[in-house]
């Protein structure tokens, strides 16, 4: 039994007067390094921990979704499972630290590796998180012919052919491929100039035990031997680490070699700090992540993530929003029926009762000045929600439009990163409170380096930005191909159905200044629905080294109101 020495943890205040927390070696409690499955043990030593550090030992802890219990969880823009198998689970807990002095966490099976749900003042530092099989395969191109291509399958990779299709494959899962990424042998994506994706489904002849003929002639899609494929699908089951309902969480130093779907992702949490770490290669290996390194949704307080690196995303290193609901239904002025409006974002806690809701006009995305109380929320199933509102709908806001939550937003300080070799955009801010992006390196993202997005048709990803500070960023070579709303290494790019009729532009006040361009001749900047929009005295240094996009103009800008361009003279 470890009541005894968990009963009076050492950081609690005795007669007034506060001692050290408790320290836990994890090995005095049979948990070492290389034990067959580290999984029950270490829950066990979770399960009643309060206000205490654990410490593990350096070495590799192995966690199979045989063992893990399994939770019914909704998780932000992934693919809802019915159960998520949960390797380490921090559950209502007050002051943990997990310290992991450099161990390795390997997880055998489809799984959840780390939840974080219902906790305050959780750390986690010194880990790095990996799957026993990466769930995607690589091969470099050694062959090419008229619909025919050959790869040679790197080690580590594990596949299947069956019936001409292609497999991914690993402990208790199978995936069929569908998509390629393109790399240079150095690591960087393909400058394709186009989407960053290649469909990828032409039917497979294993011809070795590491090579495959795929019906495909691929000198059409511009490549060529040497380069390396990156074979996967779009399915995401879940992210590597999960923060829910959790509130001062600090990561240090916690690396994640790779994920189905997101690295880390904070849901309905606040002040969150990463610092170190990141989302970081395996060693021979061209992907890592199978989405966004990190992404926050529907999260307040102050979001912080510097001094990392992130590298080899099947999307972006940072994504900051709010989700919005359409309204489906009027019962009344007070009483309506909202949706979740996207396949891998329902279910979640986006309204609670007592929370301010703001309107949103679907057409032009502009907020409504009034606003109203939720004074009761019922779930009507995983989709819908019927709403009880303090005050009448707003005139003109109907079906069609949206609401968001008016509470659940955070800022965001995103420095001293290094974002690089990336398929889509480097960061993503859709939040009205203050985002600084400073003293970051930006090389090779293939799409945007910067988006500052926002929706009410398709993510419904919400949260007009009102004040970005972009300063002190190097951008080399970024946007050399087209993906998803990148048209500029910095793109304001809000989807605006009728943005001719709005009164008020989506974001305003933003400042991109003393920032280092190194570039192809494509644009530095493009904006539409932006208002006190500053781009000046950055350096800019054009080179051949990528195809130009866009004519090489520097700004593409639409529908903004008050703007000031310095004055870029391109090639």
């Amino acid at each position: 039994m470890r009541g005894i020495y968990l009963l009076m943890a050492l950081g609690c205040s005795l007669l007034g007067q506060t001692v050290a927390e408790e320290l836990i070696k994890a090995t005095e409690h049979g948990l070492r390094p290389g034990a067959q499955d580290a999984g029950p043990a270490l829950r066990e030593l979770l399960r009643e921990a309060q206000n205490c550090t654990i410490e593990l030992e350096k070495g590799e802890y192995h966690f199979y979704a045989e063992s893990a219990p399994a939770h019914k969880l909704f998780i932000s823009n992934h693919d809802q499972q019915k159960q998520h198998p949960v390797g380490i689970l921090f559950r209502d807990k007050e002051g943990v630290t997990l310290k992991g002095n450099g161990a390795e966490f390997i997880f055998h099976g489809r799984m959840l590796p780390i939840l974080v749900q219902d906790c305050r003042n959780t750390e986690l530092s010194g880990v790095s998180i990996r799957y026993a099989t990466p769930f995607s395969a690589e091969g470099c191109i050694v062959e090419q012919g008229q619909n025919s291509t050959t790869l040679d399958l790197h080690p580590g990779s594990q596949w299947c052919v069956e019936n001409g299709a292609f497999f991914n494959r690993g402990e208790g899962w199978k995936d069929r491929v569908c998509v390629a990424i393109a790399f240079l042998p150095d690591g960087r994506m393909l400058p394709s100039g186009k989407a960053g994706d290649i469909i990828w489904k032409a039917p497979a002849e294993q011809l070795s035990p590491t090579r495959v003929r795929f019906a495909i002639d691929s000198r059409k899609l511009g490549l060529e031997p040497g380069n390396v494929l990156v074979l996967r699908s779009y399915w995401r089951p879940n992210p590597a680490v999960f923060l829910l309902n959790a509130t001062n969480t600090t990561l240090e130093n916690v690396v994640i070699h790779d994920s189905m779907g997101m690295g880390i992702l904070g849901q309905r949490s606040g002040n969150i700090s990463i610092r170190g770490g990141g989302v970081i290669r395996r060693p021979g290996r061209f992907g890592s992540t199978g989405a966004d390194a990190t992404h926050f949704s529907n999260c307040r307080g102050h979001i912080s993530v510097t001094h990392a690196l992130f590298e080899g995303m099947m999307d972006d290193a940072i994504n900051v929003h709010a989700t919005s609901l359409g309204i489906t239904e009027l019962h009344s002025p007070t009483d309506i029926t909202v949706r979740y409006m996207h396949h891998q974002a329902y279910g979640l806690d986006v309204i609670q009762q007592g929370e301010r809701v703001c309107f949103i006009h679907g057409a032009t995305l502009e907020n409504d000045p009034q606003q109203a109380h939720a004074l009761s929320v019922t779930r009507l199933d995983d989709y819908h929600l019927r709403l009880t509102l303090s005050a009448p709908l707003p005139p003109g806001i109907g079906v069609g439009d949206a609401l968001e939550n008016a509470y659940w937003h955070p800022n965001v300080e995103f420095s001293h990163n290094t974002v690089r070799h990336n398929r889509a955009r480097g960061a993503l801010f859709t939040t009205p409170r203050r985002v600084l992006v400073e003293h970051n390196t930006f090389d090779w993202s293939s799409g945007s380096a910067i988006l500052l997005a926002g929706d009410a048709q398709g993510w419904y990803e919400s949260g007009a930005c009102s004040g970005v500070i972009i300063r002190h960023n190097t951008f080399n070579h970024c946007l050399t191909s087209l993906f998803q709303f990148t048209d500029a290494i910095i793109a304001i790019c809000p989807e605006v159905k009728e943005p001719e009729a709005q009164r008020v532009r989506y974001h305003k006040n933003i400042r991109i200044e003393h920032n280092l361009f190194r570039t192809h001749r494509v644009p530095l900047l493009s904006a539409i629905s932006a208002d006190e929009l500053i781009f000046r005295d950055n350096e800019v240094i054009y080179d051949e080294t990528a195809p130009t996009l866009f004519s090489g103009e520097p700004y593409r800008i639409r529908h903004c109101g008050q703007v000031e361009l310095q004055t870029v003279k391109t090639p």
